[in-house]
């Protein structure tokens, strides 16, 4: 049956341009209405900031079957979100058309009452991203578990658990609470990581992201004592200034984990156990940091990170505290940048407020205006709606780029069969659509992290084969390597590192057990990036093939690369318009091919 109402968000016909629009631009909007409707008026309507706007739509380009309306929208002196929808009254009814069920854009639905908005994103001309970050492979990773220069670790901490071996398990001892008793420890340090930066220059590595390296109690470091002091277990400021020095000097930045929407309680600033000089805020009410927090019930109530009473929250827009993390001169951004820090990824990025990470990216820019500014979000960062408020992420003032969660997910669900072709090529479209494109380009494309299970694990637990596994994991990182974004390989993954979730995703890096073919593979596939730049700054198109295949383009005015990934455990064959031949897949494989 004929649909008697089309739009497609996708389709130039019907939206243009495509995708999120700098402010100022005019977009044309097109609806298809089918003559037999019998239909009386159209109208776009549209909502920015919860207000709604209704737009009569006037019809042209008649035909003998179909009426297109058409409608201009103004972008100008507008930056945020914009969500539209159409209504059509009848001679009986009014009915609407909007965005598909699963609101991913594109082809939408008729339905009897107000339907799913389609959304359009609308920027500020920002700052550009620096090209040495969307033109490089970034190296993740947790400084304990990287590698240890000496076998005796400098200062532990008191009441930690030291393993005996670096090879062994990770785990956690903790009581029938389940609170930790006892941090463990294998000694990985900043030395350690410097001892290494040759090995991550040949893998074709250009930027490492560091997991926090500030003094605290913990081995993940997300509950900071100091934000001025690199953990005595890590090393010393001075190493840390080496380290940057001696990776710029490589072609590497380095880039550090800003967690700032909580501190540690065992810290200078809460000191709840009087371990620190200074009075802390759980001391006393006169102390200069007492603002910083948020007591409910002095002292022994406050709010905390998820519950977590190790981690008080901070009131983040707190004059002291804005003084202290981003304004001054020897602010916490400044002390590090100027001993050679590129840029900052911020921790829980939704719980930050917008305003917070605004004067964070103008602070950063002014110190280094090379910097690049990265926000853990978990989900769609164009509309994220955060305690209730719509957050801000990509108008131009904010992020450069966000850890990509939904790209991994749509990876890795597509190549373990729980989702099809259609539905990868689906959710990317909707990625792409709402995303700025130097955002999109932006992204930090992972694959594993500390906060999810490792790739070899999760391939692992689907095929119960180590062969099939590994083939699967290529596929990923095929998907990966030659996709929009800035790749992010989470250390030893590349050396076919194992585990589940935390601890487990935290094992040692595997020196001298390294699986061979997955590193040589990775070698392989992050020098072909590193080599083309049409996998960089090249145009993207995504195809949906078949159920069992993805497939997109990357083309630049040189040429076009086609990358095809066969999910299936048997062979397929297929033609695509602008090839000559049939390509033929083999079980679990991939082409990367040129026009």
């Amino acid at each position: 049956m004929k649909e008697q109402l089309f739009h497609d968000s996708h389709d130039h016909a019907f939206r243009s341009p495509f995708g999120a629009i700098e402010s100022g631009t005019v977009l044309s909007i097109a609806l298809l209405v089918s003559k037999g409707l019998r239909h009386k008026e159209v109208y776009f309507h549209t909502i920015k900031k919860d207000a709604e706007e209704k737009h009569i739509m006037e019809a042209s380009d008649l035909s003998t079957e179909d009426d297109i309306y058409k409608v201009s929208l103004d972008s100008k002196d507008y930056t945020g979100l914009i969500f539209y929808y159409f209504s059509i009254s009848t001679e009986n009814d009014t009915i609407y058309y909007g965005n598909n069920a699963a609101i991913l854009g594109g082809v939408g639905y008729t339905y009897c009452e107000i339907p799913p908005f389609y959304q359009i994103t609308v920027y500020k001309k920002h700052h550009v991203v620096p090209d040495w970050f969307k033109n490089t492979v970034v190296y993740q990773i947790f400084p304990d578990r990287f590698y240890h220069k000496n076998s005796i670790i400098k200062s532990p901490k008191k009441n930690s658990f030291i393993y005996a071996n670096w090879e062994d398990d990770p785990f956690y001892i903790k009581d029938s609470q389940g609170r930790i008793q006892r941090w463990d420890f294998f000694g990985g340090n900043i030395e350690g990581i410097i001892e290494k930066l040759h090995y991550l220059k040949d893998l074709g590595i250009g930027a490492i992201y560091l997991n926090p390296i500030f003094e605290s109690p913990s081995n993940h470091r997300y509950d900071t004592s100091n934000y001025k002091r690199i953990d005595p277990v890590l090393g010393e400021d001075a190493d840390f200034e080496k380290l940057c020095t001696m990776a710029k000097d490589l072609g590497i930045r380095v880039i550090l984990d800003g967690v700032f929407s909580h501190t540690g309680d065992d810290s200078l600033y809460f000191n709840r156990y009087g371990r620190f000089d200074e009075v802390g805020a759980y001391q006393s009410k006169e102390s200069k940091y007492y603002p910083w927090y948020q007591f409910e019930e002095y002292p022994h109530k406050y709010k905390c990170w998820w519950d977590i009473d190790a981690m008080p929250n901070v009131s983040e827009l707190n004059d002291s505290y804005l003084d202290y993390i981003i304004r001054d001169e020897d602010s916490v951004l400044s002390h590090w940048m100027k001993k050679g820090a590129m840029g900052w990824r911020l921790d829980v990025a939704d719980e930050l407020p917008d305003e917070f990470i605004k004067l964070l990216k103008k602070k950063i820019k002014q110190v280094s205006p090379d910097s690049v500014l990265i926000g853990e979000v978990w989900e769609d960062a164009s509309n994220k709606v955060s305690y209730g408020l719509r957050r801000e992420y990509f108008y131009g003032e904010e992020l450069d780029s966000v850890m990509n969660y939904p790209l991994r997910n749509i990876m890795i669900d597509f190549i373990t069969d729980y989702i099809n072709g259609s539905t990868a090529h689906r959710r990317i479209m909707s990625l792409y659509e709402n995303y700025p494109r130097e955002n999109f380009y932006s992204c930090l494309n992972l694959i594993s992290g500390h906060d999810v299970a490792r790739i070899q694990t999760v391939m692992e637990n689907k095929f119960h084969d180590t062969e099939m596994a590994v083939k699967a994991l290529k596929l990923v990182v095929v998907f990966q390597m030659t996709f929009p974004g800035v790749p992010c390989i989470y250390y030893g993954d590349e050396a076919g590192l194992r585990g589940n979730t935390d601890p487990d995703n935290r094992r040692t890096y595997p020196w001298g057990n390294e699986n061979e073919e997955i590193l040589s593979f990775y070698k392989e596939i992050i020098g072909l990036r590193n080599s083309d730049d049409v996998f960089v700054t090249g145009d993207f198109h995504s195809l949906f093939i078949e159920d069992d295949i993805y497939a997109f383009t990357r083309s630049n005015s040189n040429k076009m690369m086609l990358i095809a990934m066969n999910k299936s455990s048997e062979q397929k064959a297929f033609r695509l318009p602008f090839l000559e031949e049939e390509l033929i897949l083999e079980p679990m494989s991939w082409i990367i091919k040129e026009k």
